[in-house]
């Protein structure tokens, strides 16, 4: 019985030894992770807060002229036209010579003019003579009267003419001159060298827009229109450019529903550096907007994405970091909204977290 005693006693010893042992090693295993100065010195933290709750919606779009800054040029006069001195897609200044049309109606101008001033003439020395004949006594003032109101009527009939002419850039020679509005693009053009434009046309020969600023017109579905409102915040992609975001806002909704689309059209006003946007590029709209209440937000760079679950690491000094697994509520662009794992007050790494959860981890 001794023996036996002896013998537990033994092997309780070497058993504790053994898993002291162990942990010993275990312990020894373990490398503890410390930042260097320099990954220190170049790693970004943010602290852990709260935020606005929002939304994002995504539509699709197209860039268009502001209709504010969008001048459709209408000839107003049939004829034949001589010269077309611009192209599609050309810049042109305000007054700048578009077109020349030779035309029957300005020939009918000119001879009005003409006649007018002839008009004129007669009637003035008209009005002088009876002015004459008044002195001498060899008329009435009447007279006097009448020959006055004829001179100033066909004064009024030259100016008329003379009106018509400059508003209409009329020149000799039967000639109509068409000229841009105002400084833009040529974004239309339905004209063309020796047409021959009918009296009664109805469409326009040009459109000029101005696209130093534009609009992104995005199609919102009837089930999201609720949630669109004037000044709420808008990010634009375009097909062209899909790396670049355009920000804006919500400039303008149209409170009607397209029955071709079965959609509402809501404004969005960009800015155009570099006339880079043009009218009927297809667009991609981001529309995000303020729901009720605050949650935990993070920015989305921070959070690690491994083995189908997410982490962030929180730093508390560069000697005891933290690998924290997080459960995502929702992410709106940069910001993501944390449901479970992460405290306010907490610093988490945006920069070098990568590498430091592979040195923890792998």
């Amino acid at each position: 019985m001794k023996n036996i005693v002896t013998i537990i006693i033994i092997g309780s010893t070497l058993l504790f030894t053994s898993c002291k042992s162990n942990n010993d090693e275990k312990k020894s295993s373990e490398v503890k992770f410390t930042m260097t100065d320099k990954m220190l010195s170049t790693s970004t933290y943010y602290e852990v807060g709260t935020k606005q709750l929002t939304n994002e919606l995504n539509f699709f779009g197209k860039i268009t002229a502001d209709n504010k800054k969008l001048m459709e040029i209408y000839p107003v006069v049939g004829g034949n036209v001589t010269k077309v001195f611009v192209e599609l897609g050309d810049y042109v200044k305000k007054g700048q010579l578009l077109a020349s049309i030779r035309s029957t109606d300005v020939a009918g101008y000119e001879k009005s003019m003409e006649d007018s001033k002839n008009d004129v003439i007669v009637k003035k020395n008209n009005y002088r003579v009876a002015q004459e004949l008044f002195e001498g006594k060899l008329n009435s003032e009447r007279d006097v009267v009448e020959a006055k109101s004829e001179y100033e009527k066909s004064l009024s009939q030259l100016r008329y003419i003379q009106e018509t002419y400059n508003i209409y850039n009329m020149n000799k020679g039967a000639i109509y001159e068409v000229h841009a509005p105002l400084n833009g693009f040529i974004i239309e053009k339905k004209i063309n060298q020796d047409m021959l434009l009918r009296n009664d046309r109805s469409d326009n020969i040009f459109d000029i827009a101005e696209i130093n600023d534009v609009w992104a017109v995005a199609n919102v579905n009837e089930t999201d229109i609720n949630n669109i409102k004037v000044g709420e915040n808008a990010e634009v992609t375009t097909l062209s450019y899909p790396d670049k975001v355009f920000a804006g806002k919500v400039d303008k909704i149209f409170n009607i529903i397209d029955p071709a689309t079965k959609a509402m059209k809501a404004i969005i006003k960009l800015d155009n550096p570099g006339y880079i946007l043009k009218p009927e590029m297809s667009a991609s709209i981001k529309l995000s907007f303020n729901e009720n209440g605050k949650m935990i937000a993070i920015p989305s760079n921070a959070i690690i994405f491994d083995k189908s679950k997410n982490y962030v690491m929180v730093f508390k000094d560069k000697s005891n970091i933290e690998t924290r697994q997080i459960e995502i509520f929702r992410q709106v662009g940069s910001i993501t909204y944390i449901k479970t794992g992460l405290n306010q007050g907490e610093k988490i790494m945006t920069n070098n977290q990568l590498l430091v959860y592979d040195a923890l981890n792998d």
